[in-house]
């Protein structure tokens, strides 16, 4: 079997995610971000998926996707029905998962070469 690195090009390699930390490219991120094939948001201010609101999203849209993921942390958590109108009315996809999953998801639609954005919401670890 032939094994083939393949470098996708990509300004921000999103390696893995879990619910309190992020590792994009060689740097581990610890609070909540957007990241596209080329852009990295640092400091997003969202703190839980049912707090994310339509204003909270725009960075998001800002970025023209088709497909619009947010890892909501640990495990899977709804945004509200109001932030998933706002992508439907704007035609753009729109699906919530948890921050591993997420993470997979977005490689694969990255790699496929689609507009997809990410917002990950990451919660600190009780010390």
């Amino acid at each position: 079997m032939q094994l083939t690195l393949e470098n996708p090009g990509f300004s921000y390699v999103l390696r893995s995610a879990d619910g309190s930390a992020a590792l994009i490219n060689e740097r581990c991120l610890t609070a909540s971000f957007i990241v596209s094939a080329d852009t990295l948001i640092e400091d997003w201010p969202v703190t839980a998926a049912a707090d994310l609101t339509p204003e909270l999203l725009q960075p998001l849209l800002a970025l023209s996707p088709d497909v619009v993921l947010i890892g909501s942390g640990e495990r899977l958590r709804f945004a509200p029905a109001i932030t998933q109108a706002t992508c439907l009315q704007a035609g753009v996809g729109f699906e919530v998962m948890g921050n591993a999953a997420a993470a997979r998801t977005f490689c694969v639609l990255a790699g496929e070469g689609r507009r997809v954005v990410a917002g990950f919401i990451l919660a600190p670890t009780d010390g």
